[in-house]
């Protein structure tokens, strides 16, 4: 059992009424899990409000929200109850708390400490290597990336287990992982349901524009992630040293996945700035923020460091580049 915070017996409270409704239940993966069930346990809310995606339809749809008397909102009950369990869980919990609240200024502050760390270290210059390895060695870099990325993944994953044990998951099968792979990839739950999309936007009218910004935010990601796989794998087993010429592969995977994080982050801004915060945790709107200006950040300073190639920027860039991305390392797990 929880430790049964506020959000709890609220969330329960709506989801009772929910199910004995079901008006909605064709609308998001939350709604056939509810009503497999008639009463629910605190794992069994916290499983429910991580299936949420916030598309805001069953709201919309709702003819008991205010001025009713059962006041529902729905959205706003699992987001609370979502945003609690990731408190809860990750690790160090006193950081996820300070993330979720001042989520700018944590990003903020770490970019800037950062790359000042990375401009001042650069200054002592390796007295061989070209491109990026001229203003900080190849060693130094993976010397100090490595366990920066190491560490947030052995921090998820101890997040991962106390959320399965907690919500009483059972064993995965591979059939199970696939199913789930093949459903974040497509984004189903930010299509509403019926395919139609999200109401995030405007409650009058379902969009897929929110749907299709995630979609280019992951695959951004990945052609980055690849782009950085791809370098790796061209220096230590092909002996091939970057700067790499536009047409190798990592600039080939690196700079479309650029402009599609950049071009995500810009547009789920925007729908964030557009949307109503009381259908969502207000508390942690400047988490969220921060984090979709954080892959942004990360995106746009690669491809300017890219297109400075050659010139004066390049340290500087290199520094701010570095940092974005060991801040955004470093706040993954929260």
């Amino acid at each position: 059992m929880l430790h049964d915070p506020p959000t709890i017996p609220e969330a329960r409270r709506q989801i009772e009424i929910c199910n004995a409704c079901r008006y909605c239940e064709g609308f998001c993966a939350v709604f056939p899990a509810m009503t497999r069930q008639k009463s629910f346990a605190d794992g069994d809310l916290v499983q429910l409000a991580n299936l949420c995606h916030n598309c805001r339809g069953c709201y919309y749809a709702c003819q008991y929200t205010e001025p009713h008397e059962f006041a529902l909102n729905l959205p706003a009950a699992l987001a609370e109850v979502r945003v609690e369990s990731w408190e809860r869980h990750a690790r160090p919990q006193a950081f996820a708390r300070i993330f979720q609240t001042h989520g700018a200024a944590m990003a903020g502050l770490g970019v800037a400490a950062l790359a000042g760390f990375f401009w001042a270290l650069s200054a002592l210059g390796p007295e061989t290597g070209a491109g990026f390895y001229a203003h900080l060695a190849h060693g130094t870099m993976v010397a100090i990336f490595v366990p920066a990325f190491v560490l947030p993944l052995a921090l998820i994953a101890v997040s991962i287990r106390a959320y399965w044990r907690e919500v009483g998951g059972g064993r995965v099968r591979l059939a199970h992982l696939v199913t789930a792979l093949g459903q974040a990839g497509r984004m189903d739950n930010l299509g509403g349901g019926r395919g139609r999309g999200c109401n995030f936007e405007d409650g009058d009218r379902f969009g897929n524009r929110r749907r299709i910004l995630h979609q280019a935010m992951l695959y951004g990601f990945l052609l980055c992630f690849g782009s950085t796989l791809s370098g790796t794998v061209m220096h230590y087993a092909m002996g091939w040293e970057a700067p790499y010429p536009i047409w190798s592969l990592p600039k080939l995977l690196g700079v479309p996945g650029g402009v599609l994080m950049v071009g995500a982050a810009l547009g789920l801004a925007g729908l964030k700035l557009r949307a109503d915060p009381a259908l969502g945790a207000r508390r942690v709107w400047g988490g969220e923020m921060a984090f979709i200006v954080l892959l942004g950040a990360v995106a746009l300073t690669g491809l300017a460091l890219y297109a400075a190639t050659g010139s004066a920027l390049v340290g500087p860039l290199l520094a701010v580049h570095l940092a974005t991305v060991m801040v955004l390392f470093l706040l993954m797990p929260f």
